[in-house]
């Protein structure tokens, strides 16, 4: 069955792809969302008899690689933290493709845009599914072609290609020392199948290897290597930077890379590697100490973002930042409950973007919006939903929206783990938490409420989006408000080990999940303090006094602008490598390329071909009297050859 999961999105990428103008905009459509909708229900099955009822497995399809001692099936390992990235990626990706059924009806590309959804979904099934490190670097891999593709769909745009470039480049780098990680530890384990490498884990504690002229811990490097590549593929600082430039892409897309595929991939990676990680506390340290840090960078910047798309995107780069600093504190099942909540609520807040988006007529500065709460209720109040999941808010011991219970469980199991990393994140956290309800309900309040900005042609054509997007929308705010009371007792609570099984490692003394529920009261309740003063805060300022925000940018117009402009990474990037990369560039095609393989080469051979025809063109000069001195010098030169030959 679970075959089926995964190769039934590559079934219908191939079909739209293959045979989209055979089949047209309706065959392309009812294909992939049928076979996705039915891989959703499938892995959903799969999710129970595995997860659940405690059935894990491992398929092996083929062998694929058997070369000398590297050796690598290609096998589907479903266990019960598979089994969540199924229900997470299959059931998004499912709701996303029919949300995308009226998103991009008007579009030319409906074929083309289905089956890039589809293979996006089936590269991404492969990552989690991998029993072995090149299995999952191919899912790896193909996530970010999928992305590359998808970012740059409208390819008539300037700023799509370039952001599909900038997406593409950022993650090779990330995706190198990734590379470099599976390498090492083929050269230390001699294999690169997981159960092989996860039981000799332990005996390679003390193992030293030479590296960049060092002789350091072998685990450590190997994590930290392979840590990484999480860090391109999960846009965490210091390769962040290709993630808000991934809004150029349609909304669906930014739901589906934000929500359940491309961002997750680096968390769901150090969760599955934490037989390795466990035994390698410096390179764990150095998952809480970025993950602590792009918590606070992220909500940083997104309170001062005025496009709905890029605020929601640097919400998602910050809740990426909670889930690697759980894993880095040893929490990882706290770390997958929060991968499994922000899933849906992060969803919900893309696709309700889109359908303000759609209701705006393509606008997404928030500062044109405003005043259409009442023209678009279901939209207004599913975005409550996502809002208050994503803020974390609830009543201790009775209900709470989906992020409440995932978001908590984080920081208490950070504040468990007293340490210098876990006080740190802990504290990261609790900021990060305080700006995330502030932006969360600034996006709000800018969008839906205070006075029509929008020029009356445009308010003239608000309008609530079509059911083939909005009953998605309803499906994803039911997980927003179920998922984390529902999901509690497995991921993190009372069954947590009976749920997780095998497939999750924590050594006793990091069991940091079973310290957080002994914390104090006070850290219990500080997410909650913090988050309902950060919605306090927005309402003064965007609705009770709307006219300190221009006041406070006016005095501190340098915060201001180091916020907005994103702590001026780009800027620093653009400056200490794109350039001299250019000018490197521009120097060996000018100076190497052209001047001296082409000016010896094929150039400087056409040069003086031309010269030497130029010069012998000068004979031809038409007069008869030349052509009978040239004949007569050319009998002489002959007959003199002749002569000379005889004599010889």
């Amino acid at each position: 069955m679970e075959v089926a999961v995964v190769f039934l999105p590559l079934i219908g990428a191939l079909v739209a792809g293959l045979f989209g103008r055979q089949i047209g905009d309706k065959g392309a459509v009812f294909v992939t969302c049928g076979l996705m909708l039915l891989s959703m229900v499938l892995a959903i099955i799969v999710f129970f008899d595995v997860a659940i009822g405690g059935n894990p497995r491992t398929t092996e399809l083929f062998t694929w690689i058997d070369s000398g001692t590297l050796e690598a099936s290609w096998a589907l390992r479903v266990d019960s933290l598979t089994a969540v990235m199924l229900i997470v990626v299959t059931v998004v990706s499912a709701l996303v493709h029919v949300y995308s059924v009226g998103y991009m009806h008007h579009d030319t590309s409906v074929p083309r845009f289905m089956a890039y959804l589809s293979l996006f979904t089936f590269s991404m099934l492969m990552l989690v599914t991998a029993d072995n490190f090149v299995q999952m670097f191919f899912g790896w891999e193909g996530v970010g072609l999928c992305s590359y593709l998808l970012i740059g769909f409208w390819y008539d745009r300037p700023t799509a290609n370039a952001a599909a470039i900038k997406a593409f480049v950022v993650n090779r780098v990330g995706d190198f020392g990734f590379a470099l990680g599976i390498m090492a530890v083929f050269f230390v384990f001699g294999s690169v199948e997981f159960d092989t490498v996860f039981a000799a884990t332990p005996g390679q504690v003390d193992t030293v290897i030479e590296f960049l002229g060092m002789r350091v811990n072998a685990l450590e490097v190997i994590c930290i290597l392979l840590f990484i590549g999480a860090m391109g593929k999960s846009a965490q600082v210091p390769l962040h930077t290709w993630l808000p430039d991934a809004m150029e892409g349609p909304t669906p897309v930014s739901a589906l890379i934000h929500a359940a595929t491309m961002v997750t991939a680096g968390v769901f990676m150090v969760c599955r590697l934490s037989p390795m990680f466990e035994f390698a506390p410096t390179a764990l340290t150095i998952v809480t100490v970025v993950g602590g840090v792009t918590a606070i960078f992220a909500a940083t910047v997104a309170i001062c973002q005025n496009d709905i798309k890029r605020v929601i995107a640097y919400s998602t780069c910050s809740q990426l930042g909670y889930m690697f600093f759980a894993a880095g504190v040893s929490a990882y099942g706290a770390a997958m409950f929060h991968l499994f909540t922000h899933a849906f609520f992060k969803a919900l807040l893309f696709l309700c973007a889109g359908s303000v988006i759609h209701a705006m007529s393509d606008e997404q500065d928030m500062r044109r919006m405003g005043g259409i709460w009442r023209m678009i209720p279901l939209t207004y109040g599913l975005m409550w939903i996502g809002n208050l999941a994503l803020a974390g808010i609830g009543i201790p011991g009775v209900f709470g929206f989906a992020g409440f219970y995932s978001k908590d469980i984080i920081l208490e199991s950070a504040w468990a783990a007293h340490s210098g990393v876990g006080q740190f994140a802990f504290w990261m956290g609790i900021a990060a938490a305080l700006l995330t309800a502030f932006y969360s309900w600034r996006l709000l309040l800018l969008t839906f409420h205070g006075a029509p900005r929008a020029d009356e042609k445009v308010m003239a054509h608000v309008h609530e989006s079509p059911k083939v997007m909005t009953v998605p929308l309803m499906v994803l705010a039911a997980g927003a408000l179920f998922a984390g009371i529902l999901g509690y007792p497995y991921f993190v609570g009372s069954q947590m080990e009976a749920f997780w099984g095998g497939s999750i490692f924590v050594l006793p003394e990091n069991n940091v999940i079973e310290a957080a529920h002994h914390v104090p009261t006070w850290v219990v309740l500080a997410p909650l303090v913090v988050g309902l003063i950060g919605i306090a805060f927005a309402y003064l300022l965007y609705m009770a006094r709307p006219d300190l925000p221009g006041r406070i940018v006016a005095h501190a117009r340098g915060l201001y602008l180091f916020l907005y402009n994103k702590w001026y990474f780009d800027e620093l990037y653009d400056r200490i490598f794109v350039r001299p990369a250019q000018m490197l560039g521009y120097g060996l095609w000018k100076g190497g390329d052209g001047a001296i393989i082409d000016g010896f080469g094929p150039d400087g051979v056409a040069s003086a071909s031309r010269g030497l025809a130029r010069r012998f063109s000068r004979l031809q000069t038409g007069y008869v009297y030349h052509y009978a001195f040239a004949m007569m010098v050319g009998v002489v030169i002959l007959v003199s050859w002749y002569v000379w030959a005889q004599g010889g």
